[in-house]
């Protein structure tokens, strides 16, 4: 990664400054101060191991470094690691895309304060990311992220934001299969498709319960109409997503379209790739906001909120390839050691 420092004065390389910021966020840091209070107890043992072989950094440099460092040359970096820990499903890659705000940073006027990820659905961790300023640009920012993955033979499930004809057919010329989710924002697809003789396809239902919580899912498949303008669209299908919590139920209707054929998309795997494309909350954006407190968040200076950003998801991909599931318990865990982060990191 290209230092962003002049070179007088210089006491730590990039790498090493990093490794260290990593490893405290391993054990919950969510600031240029907790990292450095990290660092100031690892000693110098510990630090030598991360290459940094000098007295600990101290807040103003990971700060300093951490504003100024290019965002896509450590996401390059970091997401070259995650992209080797992607398990496949069914012999396919399948990725989430999906865009999320850094809403303290965003209120403070950050630039790049809204990030487009690539979720694993297997392992959910992110193999890439890109920032952009708002959300409207999020398109833009998706057909960016597209081009950063190798994508022979992956699957992409994307939600309604993302479905028009120039994604389908950069994802087809890559060599990989859509799934996109149409809802009332793309109100004529949306009607043509709730149009079609549903009522006469059979139905694939199953449930989920955990946590009190039940979801059923019914999916109906059609071969995709002629009209459909799509590159390579193959299937259509209705989905109903049935959520029972404390006995109060919501149904929601969407409809899908996928370039994946009947041989390689039956109904119950496109229900299971639709239902990874919702997980995308829950298994990403949701432990970002909550573990990471990373909404609440003022970190806002240059670069740093993408970059902090790209350090929690990494933290998180570390965690869960080494068999965490908790991630809240996973942090509290690699904080009552020191040794924990350094091994885990160096292990992973």
């Amino acid at each position: 990664m290209p230092d962003p420092r002049a070179r007088r004065g210089r006491r730590h390389s990039v790498g090493a400054l990093v490794a260290v910021a990593l490893c405290a966020v391993l054990t919950g840091a969510r600031g240029f101060t907790a990292i450095a209070e990290w660092a100031g107890d690892a000693g110098r043992v510990r630090l030598a191991r991360l290459g940094m072989v000098r007295r600990a950094a101290d807040e103003s440099t990971f700060r300093r470094v951490l504003s100024r460092l290019d965002p896509t040359a450590l996401e390059e970096a970091l997401g070259a690691w995650a992209v080797t820990r992607a398990r496949k499903t069914g012999g396919r890659r399948v990725y989430a895309i999906d865009g999320k705000a850094v809403r303290g940073a965003r209120k403070k006027g950050a630039a790049r304060a809204f990030l487009v990820a690539a979720l694993d659905h297997v392992t959910g961790t992110v193999a890439a990311q890109v920032g952009v300023e708002a959300k409207g640009s999020e398109i833009t920012a998706a057909r960016v992220l597209l081009g950063l993955l190798d994508l022979t033979g992956a699957v992409l499930t994307l939600d309604a934001l993302h479905t028009n004809k120039t994604t389908a057919a950069q994802i087809v010329t890559a060599g990989a299969h859509y799934v996109f989710t149409v809802k009332g924002n793309s109100r004529v697809l949306f009607a043509m498709l709730k149009a079609l003789p549903w009522a006469l396809i059979p139905a694939t239902t199953s449930t989920d319960r955990g946590h009190g919580r039940r979801a059923t899912r019914t999916i109906k498949v059609l071969d995709a109409p002629a009209w459909i303008e799509f590159t390579g669209a193959a299937q259509v299908a209705q989905l109903r997503r049935t959520i029972t919590v404390k006995g109060k139920k919501t149904v929601e209707v969407v409809y899908l379209v996928t370039s994946a054929g009947a041989r390689i998309a039956d109904p119950a795997t496109l229900a299971t790739w639709a239902n990874g494309q919702w997980s995308i909350e829950n298994r990403l954006h949701w432990v970002r906001d909550i573990t990471f407190d990373e909404d609440p968040c003022q970190i806002h200076t240059g670069h740093a909120p993408q970059n902090m950003a790209a350090l929690h998801n990494t933290a998180i991909a570390i965690l869960r390839t080494t068999g965490w599931n908790n991630i809240a318990a996973a942090l509290r865990h690699h904080a009552r050691d020191v040794n924990r982060p350094v091994h885990t990191l160096l292990q992973a």
